[in-house]
């Protein structure tokens, strides 16, 4: 009784740990994605920026030449 008693605790432990490092990994690649979608949305929000910068600038510069015309 005692040998299948332990055989189930070591077991069990076993698996503890193995649910404890899976935990682990799946944390520090979950921030890692989060991190990286971070960059790639500021990246997106700068090309917008830029985009509309360029956009308004030559509106403005249209407008101005073509009253002065």
């Amino acid at each position: 009784m005692k040998k299948n008693d332990q055989d189930k605790s070591l077991f069990n432990r076993d698996i503890v740990q193995n649910k404890d490092l899976d935990v682990d990994k799946i944390k520090t690649t979950n921030v890692n994605i989060l991190l990286n979608r971070v960059r790639l949305d500021q990246k997106r929000t700068l090309k917008k920026r830029i985009v509309f910068s360029i956009i308004l600038a030559g509106l403005v510069s249209s407008l101005a030449v073509y009253f002065i015309i």
